[in-house]
């Protein structure tokens, strides 16, 4: 059974042909969403690792930030999360992309549901995580550079590649 909508499409696949009648009337082996926002949902990367060690993570890129003159993104948020999945499509644009390579290193810390990993947090000056995701733009030092906008990011979906851009852009980094 197909049933359109306008702007949605959703599919009903019945495997009539490998259960009996009776079982296919009455079971949906299967439901795929092919709605606008099913499709780019899957589309969205997925770049927060909950097995990672998140403080040697961020260690790692600092050294390698003061190695090279540039500046580390460290960005709380989480897989389940969409506008941390948002702001990492974001990132796949190849204009924003390239800003991204030339300045930054870039950490990707899983939050859980803002109850994992808080140390990191803390350590750059944030006692609790009100809204992922919370973007901390870092000196090789470890110095916080954007303590009054780290927070906005939590409507990340809804911010345009331009606005994004310039955003990132705004720091002074190796490729400024």
């Amino acid at each position: 059974m197909i049933i359109l909508r306008p702007l949605t499409v959703s599919l009903l696949v019945f495997s009539a042909a490998f259960v009996s009648p009776a079982l296919a009337r009455s079971r949906i082996l299967h439901v795929v969403d092919l709605t606008e926002s099913g499709a780019k949902a899957a589309r969205e990367p997925k770049p927060f690792d909950e097995t990672a060690d998140a403080m040697a993570d961020v260690d790692a890129a600092l050294v390698r930030a003061s190695n090279q003159n540039r500046l580390v993104l460290v960005i709380l948020g989480g897989n389940w999360c969409h506008d941390s999945r948002a702001l990492a499509m974001k990132f796949e644009d190849l204009r924003l992309a390239q800003i991204i390579a030339d300045r930054y290193e870039v950490v990707w810390v899983d939050v859980g549901f803002r109850d994992k990993n808080l140390d990191v947090a803390k350590r750059f000056g944030f006692t609790e995580i009100r809204g992922t995701p919370t973007v901390l733009v870092l000196s090789g030092g470890g110095e916080l550079q954007n303590r009054k906008s780290a927070e906005d990011w939590n409507d990340a979906a809804s911010k345009s590649i331009e606005e994004t851009i310039d955003y990132f852009r705004a720091f002074p980094g190796r490729g400024a």
